[in-house]
């Protein structure tokens, strides 16, 4: 058991680079009854070649962060604001041609649902070639072929057998190994994934997030890791962070954020885990429901369902401060280390 001045020194060193920055981002859906702000005014650096939790409850806009890095959000969603760098280029400034190149070369998704990514009518193999033959043209059919069955061999998979079948003739998880297998195609620097294990039974989770680390371990490959779980955050990812209402509230070193928590939802987050071992009375589910988005804002989004809420929080939108090196706050509680 680390103390928190122990922590603090030891995340005191030289600041791990980010390889994604995400500033002041907004992303807005415009339904008939209003306007929903799905992403609001948020800050994110994505730290390069560690994995990378994002937390929160449905709804709270990790799938919504995620699809606006790729600039995949759907209709009648837009990005309203801010920029999306990624090597000093701003992703929502790219032009059609340059966004494909990002797209899988840089950048590359593993959606929820496997099944809906894969085209029924066509075997693995050809659409493994005709991912790799839309974004780049320097290998031959064979080769493609070769590297396909290698990229398979990694996610534990029979390359003779996946290659020449249809997605209908495998099972869920299966399927979901292949499509961490697409995502790898053209050696992206960011992998990002949505929710990856969604709809699988726990054994076949943990199998694929075990892959998911021995890939990470032998290419250090930078992810970042939607879901809902903070018990799989805390088994596989180095840095956690936290979104509740469209907007990072807590983001810091794992081991950090789980012994000494900062933000009352994070706390109420960790406290409402489900535990194997621990007392189950002491796991409680948190008070209230999450906030509407298409109301509009004033004070702490956490404001209505905070056990430590003043009249200040309702009032001002706290700032994001700074407690020890790389674990940042938005709450009026916390005071910044100088």
């Amino acid at each position: 058991m680390f103390t928190q001045e122990e922590l603090i020194e030891a995340n005191t060193g030289e600041d791990i680079p980010s390889i994604l920055k995400v500033k002041d981002l907004c992303v807005d859906f415009f339904l008939p009854g209003g306007v929903l702000r799905a992403v609001n005014h948020l800050d994110f650096n994505l730290p390069a070649k560690r994995i990378t939790g994002l937390v929160g409850e449905s709804g709270s806009g990790k799938t919504t962060l995620t699809s606006a890095i790729l600039r995949t959000v759907s209709n009648p969603g837009k990005i309203t604001q801010g920029s999306i760098l990624f090597e000093d280029k701003d992703i929502l400034k790219l032009t059609d041609k340059e966004l494909r190149e990002f797209r899988w070369r840089d950048t590359a998704m593993v959606f929820q649902a496997a099944q809906n990514c894969l085209n029924p009518s066509m075997t693995i193999k050809e659409q493994f070639i005709e991912t790799y033959l839309a974004h780049k043209k320097d290998l031959r059919v064979d080769e493609i072929a070769a590297l396909s069955s290698k990229l398979l061999k990694e996610v534990r998979l029979e390359p003779e057998r996946v290659l020449k079948s249809f997605p209908h003739e495998m099972s869920g998880g299966m399927k979901q190994r292949v499509m961490i297998a697409f995502a790898r195609i053209l050696n992206p620097s960011i992998l990002l994934l949505d929710e990856p294990t969604t709809a699988l039974d726990v054994i076949t989770q943990d199998y694929i997030f075990n892959i998911l680390l021995g890939i990470h371990e032998s290419t250090k490959m930078t992810m970042l890791l939607s879901t809902h779980d903070i018990a799989v955050v805390a088994k596989t990812c180095d840095y956690m962070a936290v979104m509740y209402g469209g907007t990072i509230v807590e983001m810091g070193d794992i081991y950090e954020m789980f012994e000494f928590p900062e933000h009352p939802y994070t706390k109420l987050l960790i406290q409402a885990a489900p535990s194997l071992t621990g007392d189950l009375k002491a796991r409680t589910a948190i008070p209230g429901n999450p906030p509407n988005l298409m109301e509009a804002r004033k004070g702490c989004i956490f404001a209505n369902r905070c056990p430590y809420c003043e009249e200040k929080c309702r009032q001002i939108e706290p700032e994001a401060v700074t407690v020890s090196q790389g674990h940042t706050v938005s709450c009026h509680r916390v005071k910044k280390v100088e």
